[in-house]
């Protein structure tokens, strides 16, 4: 007994130890993603197997809160990649000085043309507002406010969807989105600091829609065969959203950064986001996109700022939300 105590004791020690010589990488991203149910778990198992290392997602609230971390951790932050940082937020973060240059060419699966030196996208989606599959939603946004439909959304101060949806609606109406937010302002049921909080309301039939994706309704098709819940489309059009990731330019572990962007854009990478992500491959897989994904609205209009523009813009964009919501 005591011989076979002592070679457990020793087997336990021996893989300890082959676990603290791996090289850590440490990648700060939003909740959602390293959740049981996200794509981290999957591509956790996946990069590890290839790079001999010990993959470290941390989660940090939603994709905004991720810029505000960095900010507040500067230099001394831990991560060695950010992954889900969006194009609303790209110059803001390269004003950080935090990041390098990722050196990759390649070719992308998206609407939208794209040469970012420090900024790799790994997927994509268009904003839209979920509904049950029976309810007769507004086709507009004045529409929307003048209607007696209950909406939940996520603050734009700390949310990518929520961030979205101020541009969307400063990139749709310009001078006049302070009056589109005035009337918005009696449909918000409330205000959540990320998507996971507001969609959970939606399920419970805290609201009538919920700000979300196009590609949202999959997730019940696919995961739940429930056909029941729908996007509802924009008559002004929908706006984008691209997913990005950056190596931060303190890592310690430059060559295995480096090695995870590459992975990212593997099939190993890009096949786990659409059932778990729920969003567009940035790079569509070989085995192209999954049965239901057919089904999902397409918009007429996309909209998208490019990163410049969306800087210039949002400050301005969430003040008229702020204002028409203080009132």
């Amino acid at each position: 007994m005591h011989h076979l105590m002592l070679a457990s004791t020793l087997i336990a020690t021996a893989t300890m130890a082959s676990a603290q010589d791996r090289p850590v990488l440490t990648v700060y991203t939003y909740d959602s993603f390293v959740s049981g149910w996200g794509p981290g778990p999957q591509i956790e198992q996946a990069f590890e197997a290839e790079c001999g290392c010990d993959l470290q997602f941390v989660g940090a609230g939603d994709g905004a809160a991720l810029l505000s971390r960095l900010r507040l951790e500067g230099a001394r932050t831990k991560a060695d990649i950010v992954l889900g940082l969006d194009t609303n937020l790209m110059t803001a973060a390269r004003d950080t000085g935090l990041f390098d240059p990722h050196g990759i060419t390649a070719a992308f699966d998206m609407p939208v043309e794209w040469d970012d030196d420090t900024f790799l996208p790994f997927d994509w989606g268009y904003f839209a507002f979920v509904a049950n599959a029976d309810f007769d939603a507004p086709g507009d946004f004045r529409a929307l406010g003048q209607s007696d439909t209950s909406i939940v959304i996520q603050d734009p101060r700390s949310s990518t969807p929520g961030l979205g949806l101020v541009m969307w609606v400063k990139s749709a109406y310009g001078d006049q989105a302070a009056e589109i937010w005035e009337g918005l302002s009696d449909n918000i049921v409330t205000v959540t600091p990320g998507w996971s909080e507001a969609y959970g309301l939606f399920l419970e039939g805290e609201a009538d829609m919920v700000l979300s994706y196009t590609t949202s309704p999959a997730y019940h098709l696919i995961a739940e065969d429930d056909s029941g819940k729908k996007a509802v489309p924009m008559s002004e059009g929908h706006y984008m959203q691209v997913e990005v990731a950056a190596k931060l330019a303190g890592t310690d572990q430059a060559e295995l950064a480096d090695q995870f962007l590459e992975f990212m854009l593997t099939d190993a990478f890009q096949g786990v986001i659409p059932t778990t992500n729920w969003m567009y491959p940035a790079k569509t897989p070989a085995d192209g996109l999954p049965d239901g994904f057919d089904t999902l609205i397409t918009p007429e209009t996309a909209l998208l700022l490019d990163a410049d523009k969306a800087a210039a813009l949002r400050d301005q964009a969430i003040a008229e939300w702020q204002a028409a919501l203080a009132r």
